[in-house]
């Protein structure tokens, strides 16, 4: 069994990872549940599609860290894609031809998503940035895939991380990385330091098999609230 447990895993691995982080964004994430739900109220379902900033979050965990980074898709007839560009002509695909495709990659494309596509910002889904790219161009954000196939629980899968982080929200105040714990054949080369991109920035080693995940797991201290 991998979708509705190692996808949702994955992503609430890389959303504590974020909310480690980017300590301002996790600041506005709790203030959101807080006026919403408060300290201990379970929420409801309601409350859930009524906290925009929660889904722009989980959606940008999405973008820049899918569970399903890579996929590959095989035409049953011969077919064409739509060119690129105006100048371009239509690609012909072959029947039984396997097509390999990146996820991770095209959430990362400045051409797709802006400039600032390798930023962790989830207001992307919430300002103009949403109408320049997303809104037009759908198809360029694919976590749970698109079209006839497209996840069947892709709502699930929102409301249960939903759930996760607003509880985790309501008993935590601050969460950070504790590189110390992390075992020693899972950290960091110093080499990624100089390394473009986010590569340079990032924390934690990441692995691929069908799934990607934090190898040897993600290690963090959590400060309870103090009520």
């Amino acid at each position: 069994m991998i979708a509705g447990r190692d996808t949702t895993a994955s992503t609430l691995t890389f959303a504590t990872y974020a909310l480690a982080m980017y300590p301002n964004i996790m600041a506005k994430l709790r203030a959101e549940v807080m006026e919403k739900v408060g300290p201990t109220r379970r929420p409801t379902y309601d409350d859930v599609r009524e906290m925009k900033y929660l889904r722009a979050f989980i959606n940008e965990t999405l973008r820049l860290f899918p569970s399903v980074p890579f996929n590959v898709r095989d035409s049953v007839n011969a077919t064409t894609f739509p060119p690129t560009s105006a100048n371009d002509k239509p690609v012909y695909i072959p029947a039984r031809t396997s097509i390999a495709y990146s996820v991770f990659l095209m959430h990362r494309r400045t051409d797709l998503w802006g400039p600032d596509a390798l930023e962790f910002d989830p207001d992307r889904f919430l300002d103009e940035r949403l109408h320049k790219y997303l809104t037009p161009n759908p198809f360029i954000f694919l976590p749970f895939n698109a079209g006839p196939r497209i996840c069947l629980g892709q709502q699930f899968a929102y409301n249960e991380t939903s759930f996760m982080l607003i509880k985790l929200l309501q008993s935590f105040d601050a969460v950070t990385l504790d590189e110390a714990s992390q075992p020693s054949d899972s950290r960091i080369p110093s080499s990624w330091s100089t390394v473009p991109g986010r590569q340079a920035i990032e924390r934690f080693f990441p692995k691929i098999h069908l799934t990607m995940y934090a190898h040897k797991g993600l290690w963090v201290k959590m400060r309870e609230v103090n009520n």
